[in-house]
């Protein structure tokens, strides 16, 4: 079954009409950060499949597509998929996937995709925002630029004050240092929930995503809130994804 082009532009609009609304949400509302790794040769199948079906059904089961990206990473660039979707509820992304999994015209795309299992189960962290996430909203954008998804895990009872030090100053340091900031959650599930930060930031390219954290990090007002904030060392050392947004992501 193939999408006639004039559709695919209009599922593309619609989804970019929502794209700039998504991090600003009711309580109730939950994001799913989902990450696919295809087998081999096959990621190029798995996009098309997103690209000419999966989110027009995620759409029809309400499910809200935000961001889909590939890592840069070389070995990963070649089979793995991330993308962060929105539900409304736990209750609803719970019927949402029942629902989309049941549908006959999803089995006749899975079938007749190509892609095939994955090589391993799909991961899946459900998230809610935090009270300081921006309401990102997609402005320039190139072939050179890079998102980056981080992954603090705060020592016992601190992520409160990681909380506090991202509010208070880490966000305006990141855009004196030209990193921008999209989006920031907690995961809703323990023991996840009671210490870890996801989020994503967006650089103009991988040079110069180098280039602001170098200066970032030296930056003495960087030096003083780390010092003052009480947050202490992490748990374990960030873990960083560099990653392209695909053709048919919303966020941009």
């Amino acid at each position: 079954m193939t999408i006639p082009s004039h559709i695919k532009h209009w599922i593309t609009a619609c989804v970019l009409v929502t794209v700039t609304q998504s991090f600003s949400t009711a309580s109730a509302d939950v994001f799913e950060l989902r990450t696919y790794t295809t087998k081999e040769g096959k990621l190029d199948a798995l996009n098309a499949r997103f690209r000419d079906h999966t989110i027009r059904l995620f759409k029809k089961h309400g499910i809200e597509s935000i961001g889909y990206w590939v890592p840069t990473d070389e070995e990963k660039s070649k089979n793995t998929l991330i993308y962060v979707i929105k539900h409304q509820s736990r209750d609803a992304a719970a019927a949402s996937w029942k629902a989309f999994i049941a549908d006959p015209e999803w089995k006749k795309v899975y079938k007749e995709s190509g892609v095939g299992p994955l090589a391993s189960p799909p991961e899946s962290v459900y998230m809610e925002t935090t009270d300081y996430s921006p309401q990102w909203k997609n402005g320039s954008h190139d072939e050179d630029d890079v998102f980056e998804l981080r992954i603090y895990k705060a020592a016992p009872g601190k992520l409160g004050k990681l909380d506090a030090r991202f509010r208070d100053h880490t966000i305006d340091l990141f855009n004196r240092h030209g990193i921008k900031s999209v989006a920031y959650w907690h995961p809703t599930d323990k023991p996840d929930s009671e210490d870890m930060l996801i989020y994503i930031i967006k650089h103009d390219s991988r040079q110069a995503a180098g280039k602001s954290w170098r200066a970032f990090i030296a930056d003495p007002d960087w030096k003083k809130a780390a010092k003052e904030s009480g947050v202490g060392r992490l748990a374990k050392p960030p873990a960083s994804t560099y990653m392209k947004a695909t053709d048919y992501s919303a966020l941009k």
